[in-house]
């Protein structure tokens, strides 16, 4: 009895699963190619870069733009704000050292004054 009960048990298994199968299968494999894809690097478009360096070639000695200047180079460049954001953020990190007056000027902002000695 208890075989049989077995036996009727997976053939309700299985037919719960052909349906859905049949009803989730092109969800299903959409889903696996979205997931199966390779990310994509996250380069940005040459002429996009060129504008950015642009802008950062102009401004060295300050180079934090101005929410102005991030929307300006967002519509020049395509790009939305937080790439703009985000490639200044690893531009500054990785080629940027301040002065040692930008740095004391950066301190006594800080502390409520503005002071820089260029």
């Amino acid at each position: 009895m208890e075989i049989i009960q077995e036996s009727h048990q997976c053939g309700e298994d299985r037919d719960i699963k052909d349906i859905l199968m049949r009803k989730y299968s092109g969800y299903l494999s959409s889903l696996k190619q979205k997931f199966s894809k390779k990310k994509k690097k996250g380069k940005l478009p040459n002429e996009a870069r060129q504008m950015l360096l642009d802008w950062w070639n102009n401004h060295y000695k300050w180079p934090y733009p101005t929410e102005a200047d991030k929307i300006a180079l967002a519509e020049s460049t395509g790009l939305d704000q937080k790439q703009i954001n985000n490639w200044f953020i690893n531009q500054r990190k990785r080629h940027w050292k301040p002065s040692e007056n930008m740095q004391f000027a950066i301190m006594d902002s800080l502390n409520g004054s503005f002071y820089m000695d260029d």
